[in-house]
């Protein structure tokens, strides 16, 4: 059977070059974006971490309900992922950064990408309401049709798209959360102060990365800030603010959970918003694509840093407090 010609901008070498057989495991894999998947498990295994620690005991049933949360997420953010990129395919053949994912280079067929996309939900979606608990699963549910079903459309009609995905991107930490704690576990203020950590963080992030690659974005008919500010001064400006109000929100943890943090997590807090306060502020000066690099490079190291010493001074406090 002839293959389809491949869709305007996607060019022979994409298709061909090093590239996996169509319907492979591999293009599969690459279907679910391994990396944001990375992230958004790591994310929520943090949000299991202070479940955990917020119930002042550490048990097997603990553990066993961590890594089947995680096993969940990781399927469910899968969906979103496939059915992200069977929504955008067309436009993602447009432009080069994106043009050899899996569809638009046909390795795998738009309605199999689909139907993959659906199984991966369905899966994680059932496994979290089965295994881990109900809450975890509408969470996670609420996380596949925000990121699908509202953000993906309006990311050709608005700027505020930007605003909208943040919500699905900061929610994994919340699905970690009341994995452990349940339906109660959500109105308790700990697991918003991390969705409010991951929600604020997500903003200059992007703004980096679109400014960066706003050519891309303008061939694939996305709207994003950096292409109505051609001098990229509204752009560095709404990076800097939101940077900035990100400085005193990492600090709400120690509020909402007091018990467990002692002298590490707050120095670290302090220092790491200066440090992507810093970056911010040097992209508003030279609004280049060097400085946006710099600051999206300081994003990519803040979050880690800043959630590694979350961990770790709970986890201390839990020791000290008799977890």
């Amino acid at each position: 059977m002839t293959q389809p010609p491949p869709p305007p901008g996607v060019t022979a070498a994409a298709l061909h070059a090093g590239a996996p057989l169509p319907g492979s495991w591999r293009a599969y894999l690459e279907l679910t974006k391994p990396g944001i998947t990375r992230l958004v498990l790591v994310t929520t295994a943090v949000g299991v971490a202070l479940g955990v620690f917020s119930t002042r005991e550490f048990t097997a049933e603990h553990l066993a309900l961590g890594a089947l949360c995680l096993l969940g997420t990781a399927l469910c953010s899968a969906s979103a992922n496939a059915l992200n990129q069977v929504w955008e395919w067309k436009r993602d053949a447009l432009m080069p950064r994106t043009c050899a994912r899996p569809v638009p280079t046909r390795r795998i067929d738009p309605g199999r990408g689909a139907l993959f996309g659906v199984g991966c939900g369905v899966a994680g979606v059932s496994l979290l309401a089965t295994l881990v608990t109900p809450a975890s699963a509408v969470v996670a549910l609420a996380t596949i049709l925000i990121y699908v079903l509202l953000y993906t459309p309006s990311k050709v009609v608005s700027t505020a798209s930007t605003i909208l995905g943040a919500v699905p991107g900061a929610l994994p930490p919340v699905i970690g959360y009341a994995a452990i704690g349940g339906f109660g576990s959500l109105a308790e203020p700990a697991p918003w102060t991390l969705f409010s950590i991951m929600f604020l963080w997500q903003i200059p992030h992007f703004l980096a990365i679109a400014w960066m690659h706003r050519d891309d974005y303008a061939r694939g008919g996305f709207r994003v800030l950096p292409l109505e500010d051609p001098d990229g001064r509204r752009t560095a400006r709404a990076a800097l603010v939101w940077s900035v109000c990100l400085a005193p929100l990492s600090l709400t943890p120690i509020i909402a959970m007091p018990w467990l943090f002692g002298w590490v997590y707050a120095p670290a807090a302090v220092l790491l918003s200066v440090f992507l306060v810093r970056r911010a502020m040097r992209f508003g000066r030279r609004r280049d694509r060097d400085s946006a690099r710099g600051l999206f490079l300081a994003s990519i190291a803040h979050l880690p840093m800043l959630l590694l010493a979350l961990v770790a001074d709970a986890a201390i406090g839990a020791v000290v407090g008799g977890v």
